[in-house]
């Protein structure tokens, strides 16, 4: 099937390939928010990061589960090179976070579907 000029590609506009469906057994009911505090207990403010659903499937299969990659992406229902793709988003973002004193923002699979939360790279 083409999609010409005006198809749709997973995390960007315009012409691309349809994004393979990833299975993710674990799902949040509602959006998560880790915020950093400073010494005095008040909030940092600055940008969120979100992690998507894929990645926090990926992140906890392999690094909670102690899944293999190769198992991770059975269970998910992608290549192992997918897998490893979204794990070294997830990892990238979860330092980012870190680093940069940012909040993490978990999205659900309803919102991630819905809206655009999150400014695509973050």
């Amino acid at each position: 099937m083409s999609w010409g000029r005006h198809g749709w590609a997973w995390g960007r506009e315009g012409p691309g390939r349809r994004p393979k469906p990833r299975f993710i057994s674990f799902t949040l009911s509602t959006e998560v928010t880790f915020i950093p505090y400073d010494k005095s207990g008040r909030p940092i403010p600055s940008e969120p990061i979100c992690i998507m659903p894929d990645e926090l499937e990926a992140l906890r299969l392999v690094y909670f589960e102690k899944l293999t990659q190769e198992e991770a992406a059975k269970k998910m229902g992608i290549s192992r090179g997918t897998l490893w793709r979204i794990l070294e988003s997830g990892r990238r973002k979860l330092v980012q976070a870190l680093v940069e004193l940012r909040p993490i923002m978990l999205i659900t699979p309803s919102v991630a579907a819905r809206e655009r939360i999150c400014k695509q790279g973050n």
